[in-house]
C-alpha cells in the first residue's frame, strides 16, 4: 500500500486530490492549518475507503514547519510514495499597495517550503528507485501577472523549478508533474480577494474535483506539465509568441475588477 502526503489538503484541489488518492486505496498524510477540518476529512476518508489517514497541522508559510513536517513522517516511520505540494495562496492588490508581511508568507510559503519539501522527500524516492511528485504551478506561471505581482512569480517558479529537476531525474525512477490549472471553483478566491476580478466573477468556472482528477491522471502518467482546460492550455501557448508588453497589459485588463 502506497502513501501520498498532501499539503493542503482541507480544502478545494488538496482535499479532492486526498479523496482520489482514498479512492485507489492509499493511505494517507494530510497536512494543512486547520486541523479540525483535517480530522474531519480523516474520519470521512477512513470510513468510505478502509484506509489510514493522519493529520499533520501545520502552517507552512513558515519554512521551519516544513523542516517539521520530515521529522514527524521519519518518526513514525512513514514512507511517502507520492508527495503533493498543493499549499499556496494569493494576494489581489497592487505591489504598491500590497502588505509585505502577507507578500512574504506567499513566497515562504508558494516557494521555500515548496523546495524544502521536495528536497526532503526526494532523497528517499531516489534511494528506492521509486516515487512521484505533484507541484501546484498555475496558468499564471507563464506570464507576469499585475495586480498579483508576487503570486505570478511564484508560480513561475514552481512550473521552471519542476520542469527542471524532471529533465534531471529522467530515468530515475521518480517523476515530476507542475499542476497548471487555470481559475477553479474552490476557496482560492476568497482567500485571494479575487471575487470582483473579470478572472472569476460571473465565470463558470471548473470544479475542484475536476482539476485535482484531471491532475491525479497526469501524475500517474508521469507528465511533466499538466495544464487544465482547452482554453487555458491555448493561452499558456499563445504567450510565447507574443509581445511581453502585449501579454503583460492583457493580463491586467483580465484580472481587473469587472
Amino acid at each position: 500500500m502506497k502513501t501520498a502526503l498532501i499539503t493542503g489538503a482541507s480544502s478545494g484541489i488538496g482535499l479532492e486530490l486526498a479523496k482520489n488518492h482514498a479512492q485507489k486505496g492509499d493511505n494517507l498524510v494530510l497536512v494543512a492549518r486547520s486541523e479540525q477540518k483535517l480530522n474531519e476529512l480523516k474520519k470521512e476518508l477512513e470510513n468510505h475507503y478502509k484506509i489510514t489517514a493522519t493529520v499533520i497541522a501545520l502552517d507552512l508559510s513558515n519554512p521551519e514547519a516544513a523542516y517539521h513536517l520530515f521529522e514527524l513522517t521519519e518518526k513514525h516511520h512513514i514512507k511517502v510514495d507520492y508527495l503533493i505540494n498543493n499549499a499556496g495562496f494569493g494576494d489581489f492588490e497592487e505591489f504598491s499597495k500590497s502588505d509585505l508581511n502577507k507578500a512574504q508568507q506567499m513566497i515562504d510559503l508558494n516557494i521555500s517550503s515548496l523546495t524544502i519539501l521536495t528536497k526532503l522527500y526526494l532523497d528517499g524516492m531516489l534511494e528506492r528507485k521509486s516515487g512521484k511528485i505533484m507541484q501546484l504551478a498555475s496558468t499564471a506561471s507563464f506570464q507576469p501577472g499585475p495586480l498579483m505581482a508576487v503570486y505570478y512569480a511564484t508560480k513561475h517558479y514552481v512550473l521552471a523549478f519542476s520542469e527542471a529537476i524532471a529533465e534531471e531525474l529522467k530515468g530515475s525512477g521518480v517523476s515530476v508533474t507542475a499542476l497548471c490549472p487555470g481559475p477553479t471553483a474552490s476557496g482560492f478566491q476568497n482567500a485571494a480577494d479575487l471575487g470582483e476580478s473579470k478572472l472569476v466573477k460571473d465565470k463558470k468556472l471548473p470544479t475542484s474535483a475536476e482539476v485535482a482528477k484531471y491532475g491525479y491522471k497526469a501524475m500517474m502518467k508521469g507528465k511533466r506539465v499538466a495544464i487544465h482546460g482547452f482554453q487555458n492550455k491555448l493561452m499558456a501557448f499563445s504567450v510565447r509568441f507574443t509581445p511581453r508588453s502585449w501579454v503583460t497589459a492583457l493580463v491586467k485588463k483580465l484580472s481587473d475588477k469587472a
